[in-house]
Parts: C-alpha cells; sequence; structure tokens
C-alpha cells in the first residue's frame, strides 16, 4: 500500500439505507482525504432511511449527495478501483459479490440493521446510535492503520480484528 495514496473504500449491505450508508459519511469525514468512501447495496431499497439522515445531521456529518444504490454502480469498466470492500451487514457477506477490480481487500465487519429495529422512537434512535457508535470505532481503527507498512496478510488481519470490534454479543 502506498504512503501518498487516496484509497477508495467501498462498504456494502443489502438495503443500502442505514448501516452502509452511516459508514460511508463517517470514513469521509474521518478519513481527512486519505480515504474516499462510497457505499451501495446489493438490493438497494432506492432511499436513505429517514433516521440515518437525522442521526448524521445530528453529529455534523454531511448528507449531501448521499443516495440508495446498486453495487452494479462499483462494477463497471467506469467505475472508480476499490482498494477494500467492506460488508456491514450479514446478508450481503454471504452473499456473491461481483468481481472487483484490482483485487481489493475485503473484510467483513457485521452490524446489527438499526432500520430492523421494530420498537418505540426511543428505542429506534438508540439503534442508530449504537450502530453509529460500532462503525465510528471501527473506522477509527480503520484510519489510523499503518498501511503503507503493512504487507497483505497483517492488513488482512487488522482488518479481521477490526471487524471484531464491539461485536454484539450472541453473534
Amino acid at each position: 500500500m502506498a504512503e501518498h495514496k487516496t484509497y477508495n473504500v467501498l462498504f456494502l449491505c443489502t438495503g443500502n439505507s442505514a448501516r452502509s450508508i452511516i459508514a460511508e459519511a463517517l470514513l469521509n469525514a474521518e478519513g481527512k482525504g486519505r480515504f474516499r468512501a462510497y457505499s451501495a447495496g446489493s438490493q438497494p431499497r432506492g432511499e436513505v432511511n429517514p433516521l440515518t439522515l437525522a442521526m448524521l445531521s445530528k453529529t455534523g456529518l454531511p448528507v449531501e449527495g448521499l443516495r440508495s444504490k446498486s453495487w452494479s454502480a462499483f462494477a463497471g469498466p467506469d467505475a472508480p478501483e476499490m482498494d477494500f470492500v467492506i460488508t456491514v451487514c450479514d446478508n450481503a457477506a454471504g452473499e456473491v459479490c461481483p468481481v472487483w477490480p484490482g483485487q481489493p481487500m475485503n473484510a467483513h465487519w457485521g452490524v446489527p440493521d438499526p432500520a430492523a429495529c421494530e420498537g418505540n422512537d426511543v428505542e429506534r434512535h438508540l439503534a442508530f446510535a449504537d450502530c453509529y457508535r460500532m462503525l465510528r470505532n471501527r473506522i477509527g481503527l480503520f484510519v489510523n492503520l499503518p498501511l503503507a507498512s503493512l504487507d497483505r496478510i497483517s492488513l488482512r488481519r487488522h482488518m479481521d480484528d477490526i471487524g471484531a470490534v464491539d461485536e454484539p454479543s450472541g453473534e
């Protein structure tokens, strides 16, 4: 991995309405130009969950340009070449993904789906806050990896370790 390169990172989920969108917004903010994050879904809902947008706005992250889209948008010849492809939900991790040009590093950082929470408003907001916290912790570790000095095997180990941070018990 090059020292002064901007790394392209694609976060994948099934619906691309909550977790992958949150990860995209967080990495674009935390990555400080060192990373360019994108998100997509295998079966995109077509719109970002309103609670996702509300939470990102509340935390001061920009929401302009965030949209729910298919991962096929990143598999074509005109798509940016990805350095990392990270699944953030169990469904997308088990699906057959497109072949990504350039052999990006793949990782799975499963996070419970806050959009699936069927509780009251307080419980739903807490589910989104918990998702945000888990992804912020993992992305904080990721952006601080010394990518230029890691070989592929060491990087794989670090990516797997990051995926286990804040892992919900019982999963």
